[in-house]
């Protein structure tokens, strides 16, 4: 009955959403995503970030109530610093300049503009009509318009293709504007400049098409130094480029469910998850984006959120980047065991530290260790082992006379109060003691090492129950911190360690109207606050922890609104602060729900993981192709067998190296 209410209670929120809970998109073959513009749901507007390893752009685009389509640019160029050289010190522009408006067919501008498509698969492209009607005596005239918007991958430049195609059976004669023009940053605002921004238009001006025929035209926007030559772009091999790295990813790390909504969101999260690094002068750097955060690491985005799922990805530059992450945070260790700072900024040339220690060092330590045991490279984890055990020496100091550890704030930089110990970090930082003890049989520190750092996690997890599990609004689940007496959306975090003492209280709690939301979960009970990652950590912890039921239930429902809703195609950071930007982290996070969740993986060795695997009732099979991590390249299956289900992961060549049946939620240990 108690699952039942839930449900009911997930119904009666999605049904008081209004327009919102109507999808918009929806799901084609290829795996890309379309919007068939209809009247009925206009206007509508949306915007989508894109990067590449120079540029990053939000695209701003819509259609309005008469059916045109409307498009603005963001853009922003990473290593082009400004001045002050801060955490938003790269150079941003807005462009919203539209070739389309200044076409002209027959000396004359279109009498109306029909959208009829939109469509998302890491590029934005558009189809749309061109009417016109001028002429008594002639039949309407209408010539059709694809365009294709996207970054580059290597360059610093936005590219636009457009094809413009006469159907009809006359030859039409157009003018399409030529343009070229420049905006100067100026050098005493700039660190390196002055820089210059070029709108460029290529294969334009007066053309004929053929009846039958088409014509393409091009459109760049670049940036860079004054005293640069400027770049020769060739939007053909730019859009290859761009296809290509999509590709790569969506043929890595395949979800493969019965229900298409959650594999299609899981491909597009792969995308934003790994675009999103830049080639700094500190060596390859992931950034959040949303126009804020570029060229700078964090210690939760990076080094706790999507730097353990890198070696899963197998996309060789995203393990570089994180590898990269630690060995900045690296530089910071002290013999004072004074905090490591939160973000590493500008390139890797300054740092911000402006909420005092949000409990990094355990943020550092949990990610570093399950990204060390993934990757499997000896070399590396030995790399990262002293940067390791600095962050769980300096976690170690932390703990107050409750045994658990203290910290100025949490990772919400003080927007929420945290109290003096949060349950986040006292969590994360006994998930990263259990990680190295593993670490130090893999190095060969000896026993004595190992169970020292397992006995700290024993004696943690107790303290972590006696100081923060308590009855919060009804729930025998924890408060947040010492006082803390309404529900909060981190309440999660001890289930996606595993601990999962209070799980089914906790549950209760996440799905609760107090806590869910029609985006999710909030950040409070009580509060219009949400942001992604906590939703997606809750929904990650409740998966680990056996209620897949009810997981599964809000997993469909995010991951439809998130993908097909009014707010796509990724995970996104919050609201209100931002707008619900599509911040990349959030995006991996969304994948660790099913790698960790879902199939319940835990590294464990180079080449051991611990699997539980949380078949839903109503599936018979789950699978998940072209993983990497723990030395191979391997497929895993769950089938549903009987009472059981049966795991089978084979190699890249089809060798079978583990099969072993269990009981749905039952733990395995593999070692390939």
């Amino acid at each position: 009955m108690k699952n039942l209410f839930l449900i009911v209670l997930l119904a009666i929120s999605i049904s008081s959403i209004g327009q919102t809970d109507k999808n918009i998109w929806e799901i084609n073959d290829d795996g890309s995503i379309k919007w068939s513009v209809k009247d009925s749901n206009l206007p509508h507007h949306d915007d989508i970030e894109m990067s590449g390893k120079y540029i990053s752009a939000v695209v701003k685009y819509g259609v309005n109530a008469d059916n045109s389509f409307s498009i603005g640019r963001e853009l922003v160029w990473p290593m082009l610093r400004i001045i002050p050289n801060q955490t938003r010190g790269g150079l941003l522009r807005t462009i919203n300049d539209d070739i389309v408006k200044g076409l002209h067919i027959e000396g004359r501008r279109p009498t109306q503009e029909l959208t009829h498509e939109v469509q998302h698969d890491g590029k934005l492209t558009v189809r749309r009509e061109l009417q016109f009607n001028y002429f008594r005596t002639k039949p309407v005239l209408n010539l059709q318009l694809e365009s294709t918007h996207f970054v580059s991958y290597d360059q610093p430049a936005f590219c636009e293709k457009y094809v413009l195609s006469n159907p009809g059976a006359e030859d039409v004669f157009v003018e399409i504007p030529e343009l070229s023009k420049q905006l100067v940053a100026h050098a005493e605002r700039t660190v390196e400049g002055p820089y210059v921004v070029r709108y460029q238009t290529i294969n334009t001006g007066s053309k004929k098409i053929a009846a039958g025929e088409s014509i393409v035209f091009y459109v760049t926007i670049t940036a860079q130094k004054q005293n640069e030559k400027a770049l020769d772009i060739d939007v053909e091999q730019e859009l290859i480029k761009r296809d290509s790295f999509v590709s790569e990813l969506w043929d890595n790390l395949i979800l493969e469910t019965p229900d298409n909504t959650l594999n299609t969101a899981f491909a597009f999260a792969k995308i934003r998850a790994n675009e999103s690094i830049y080639q700094t002068k500190g060596g390859p750097m992931h950034g959040p984006g949303g126009l804020n955060y570029y060229a700078a690491i964090w210690a939760n985005d990076q080094a706790e959120y999507i730097n353990p799922f890198f070696p899963f990805q197998g996309y060789d530059y995203g393990n570089e980047s994180a590898i990269n992450s630690y060995r900045h945070f690296a530089r910071f260790m002290n013999d004072e065991y004074k905090p490591i700072p939160s973000s590493i900024i500008a390139e890797g040339i300054s740092f911000w530290d402006g909420a005092g220690d949000r409990g990094d060092a355990a943020m550092i330590a949990y990610g570093a260790a399950r990204f060390a045991l993934t990757y499997s490279d000896k070399a590396v984890a030995q790399e990262l082992w002293p940067l390791i055990e600095w962050c769980l020496e300096f976690s170690r100091r932390k703990i107050n006379d409750n045994g658990v550890v203290n910290s100025d704030s949490d990772e919400l930089e003080g927007r929420f109060p945290a109290g003096d110990a949060n349950l986040c970090t006292s969590s994360l930082y006994y998930d990263a003691l259990v990680s190295a003890s593993y670490l130090c049989h893999e190095l060969g520190m000896g026993n004595e090492k190992a169970d020292d750092y397992s006995s700290q996690a024993k004696e943690l997890k107790l303290n972590i129950e006696q100081h923060f599990g308590a009855n919060v609004m009804g729930f025998d689940t924890y408060r947040y911190y010492e006082g803390n007496d309404v529900l909060r959306a981190w309440i999660c975090i001890p289930l996606t360690v595993g601990i999962y003492d209070r799980k089914e209280a906790t549950t209760n709690a996440l799905f609760s109207p107090d806590l869910w939301t029609a985006d999710g979960l909030a950040t409070e009970a009580g509060d219009k606050t949400f942001w992604d990652r906590s939703t997606l950590y809750g929904l990650r912890g409740v998966f680990a922890a056996g209620e897949t039921k009810r997981g599964l239930e809000f997993l469909k429902y995010y991951s439809n609104r998130r993908l097909l809703g009014d707010r796509v195609p990724y995970p996104v950071e919050a609201y209100p602060e931002n707008d619900q930007r599509h911040l990349s982290a959030e995006s991996a996070l969304y994948c660790r729900v099913f790698i960790e969740g879902l199939f319940g993986i835990r590294p464990t060795g180079f080449n051991s993981f611990t699997i539980t695997p949380q078949l839903p009732e109503d599936w018979d099979y789950m699978n998940m192709k072209s993983v990497h991590g723990f030395g191979e390249d391997f497929d895993l299956e769950i089938i549903k067998k009987n009472k059981k289900v049966q795991v089978i992961i084979r190699n890249a060549s089809g060798k079978t190296l583990f099969k072993k049946s269990v009981l749905n939620g039952g733990e395995l240990s593999v070692k390939l």
